[in-house]
């Protein structure tokens, strides 16, 4: 089974990358966007089956050490 983690950061939380590629698609010409937020994708293959446990395991891993909780969101997905 694979997972596929999200990783953001708060809203609260300034983002100047985000910002520089906001900056640089609006010089490209892309007028209409107005705001871009940078985070980071991170996919886990994982043995198993138990969608619960794999669940379980993956929101474990993202609050230990794939997310900073003070200032990143997170979510996942899992995949068959």
């Amino acid at each position: 089974m694979k997972a596929r983690v999200f990783v953001t950061l708060k809203r609260e939380v300034l983002d100047p990358q985000g910002k520089a590629v906001c900056n640089s698609l609006k010089s490209l010409g892309f007028n209409r966007v107005e705001d871009v937020r940078v985070g980071k994708v991170i996919e886990i293959t994982l043995a198993g089956d138990s969608r619960e446990k794999t669940g379980s395991e993956v929101q474990e891993m993202c609050r230990k050490l794939l997310s900073n909780p003070v200032i990143e969101d997170f979510r996942f997905e899992l995949l068959d």
